[in-house]
């Protein structure tokens, strides 16, 4: 019973269009297929902000913008102390994001678009005991993030690979933390707001924080050595794949072939572990096998978090980070979506069903 409600509430937005039953994505009217060969951070980033900022700005005139932003909120990394470094990185970050001013203009979205791209790393090397990195403002928001995270010059492959992923999960539809950014700019909050109630979101292990746990699988199949037996008992205890299945596609998942892609050039530049790539198409053949003898009935098979963790691992990254990185991509898409809601949409106050009991009538 749902006392006349629709059973699904739509949003309309320019943004994108996730097709789950094509395994298709679609980014302001660019098919994912086709926007991530060559593909940068910014230019998806001028793709979605565009026609939403009262200062316009293409792709030549951000890359400078966006530089300069990182190293004005640099200028925050002294604040990191004792106790947010004491947090998961996530957490942390999320907190200094907080002490960023709140505003809908440009420079405000700009800042926000620098911050996690440069505390996750300066919050990575100083949990590690690492000093942290300055920002290099002639490098690209990708080259630069790897360099802050590693202190040493990315190659051309590891850049590529890292604008790939990027691009890939800049924006994915109205999900959990894209729709906790569109309630908060719905309020007319500011950008800040919204980036930080999507992170909120973000960070839950049913969105963001999934990635992570990939790796544990394949190390545990690796201590193992047999993928078939460890999935099947992992199967017989009832337990999930992680990697596999997916809320919305019932085909595979588009991002994961984006990012599998996006490794390949590493694994031809013999920048990443070949054996570990390797078990993981083991991993990956034994589980499409095993879930459609055991669900035939149940679509599921690669998503995105499989070759997320794989890519990330490649690129030095450490798994408690992986949902921080997830962040630095998906900010651009939170912001467009937090736009494009304070511009043209109304306060969302969705409608709820008490099912508690009444008082007595007289």
């Amino acid at each position: 019973m749902n006392n006349g409600l629709e059973d699904v509430i739509a949003a309309e937005t320019r943004l994108s269009d996730v097709d789950g039953e094509r395994g298709r994505l679609v980014i302001r009217g660019v098919s994912l297929d086709d926007l991530v060969p060559g593909g940068t951070y910014e230019s998806v980033a001028t793709l979605l902000l565009d026609g939403l900022m009262e200062d316009p700005v293409d792709a030549t005139t951000l890359r400078p913008l966006l530089a300069s932003a990182r190293i004005d909120v640099y200028s925050y990394v002294t604040q990191l102390d004792e106790t947010l470094l004491a947090l998961p990185p996530v957490d942390a970050m999320r907190a200094m994001i907080a002490r960023l001013a709140d505003g809908q203009d440009l420079d405000t979205a700009l800042h926000l678009m620098a911050a996690p791209a440069v505390f996750l790393p300066a919050i990575l090397r100083l949990q590690a005991g690492q000093r942290p990195v300055a920002p290099d403002a002639a490098l690209s928001q990708s080259a630069d993030i790897l360099r802050m995270t590693t202190d040493q010059m990315p190659s051309a492959e590891q850049m590529a690979a890292l604008d790939a992923y990027l691009v890939t999960i800049s924006d994915h539809g109205l999900n959990a933390s894209t729709f906790a950014s569109r309630v908060v700019a719905s309020t007319q909050a500011g950008l800040t707001s919204s980036v930080l109630a999507a992170i909120g979101a973000l960070k839950g292990p049913l969105h963001g924080g999934a990635p992570g746990p990939v790796l544990d699988m394949l190390d545990a199949i690796e201590t193992g050595g047999d993928a078939q037996a460890w999935l099947t008992v992992a199967l017989d205890r009832g337990d999930r794949l992680m990697g596999f299945g997916h809320r919305i596609y019932r085909v595979r998942d588009p991002r994961a072939d984006a990012l599998k892609n996006a490794l390949a050039p590493l694994v031809r530049a013999d920048q990443v572990n070949r054996e570990r790539i390797a078990l993981a198409g083991a991993v990956e053949r034994a589980a499409l096998a095993l879930l459609k003898a055991r669900k035939p009935d149940r679509p599921l098979d690669v998503n995105v978090e499989f070759y997320t963790a794989l890519l990330l691992e490649a690129l030095g990254f450490p798994r408690q980070a992986f949902t921080g990185v997830f962040a630095i991509g998906r900010t651009i898409g939170w912001i467009a979506h937090a736009r494009e809601q304070a511009l043209n949409g109304r306060l969302i106050r969705p409608r709820s069903i008490y099912t508690g009991p009444l008082p007595k009538v007289a």
